[in-house]
């Protein structure tokens, strides 16, 4: 079982940027690949970016793209998204997720494990 803690959202005026955080569980953090996921009022979640248990391939949704980050310290168990530019289309809860050990980024995979959720809003 892994357990997924999110942290860093919050408030900030559209050009900012924030840091999201997911904390994992236990000592097995280095098997998993591990992403972003959004969800919009209104709207269904969306993949926001993904990065392979090795740290070797990321991924991003087209909105994303060259302003967001995805990252992984495998030493802290912690995966991370850094968010630049910000829009007021980025406001959502935002959702680390984890499928099983050794799972690839594509095609799609099927998410076993969820955070709780971190909100960011982006002021206009």
């Amino acid at each position: 079982q892994v357990q997924l803690v999110e942290s860093g959202g919050g408030l900030v005026q559209a050009g900012g940027s924030l840091r999201l955080s997911c904390a994992t569980s236990g000592r097995t953090f280095g098997r998993y690949s591990m992403a972003w996921f959004r969800q919009a009022p209104g709207k269904e979640r969306e993949f926001v970016a993904g990065v392979t248990w090795n740290g070797i391939s990321t991924s991003y949704a087209d909105s994303v793209k060259g302003r967001f980050t995805i990252s992984r310290d495998n030493a802290k168990n912690t995966v991370y998204l850094q968010m630049n530019s910000l829009k007021p289309e980025d406001t959502a809860v935002y959702y680390c997720a984890a499928p099983l050990p050794y799972t690839a980024l594509y095609p799609p995979p099927r998410y076993e494990y969820w955070g709780q959720g971190t909100q960011v809003t982006v002021s206009s």
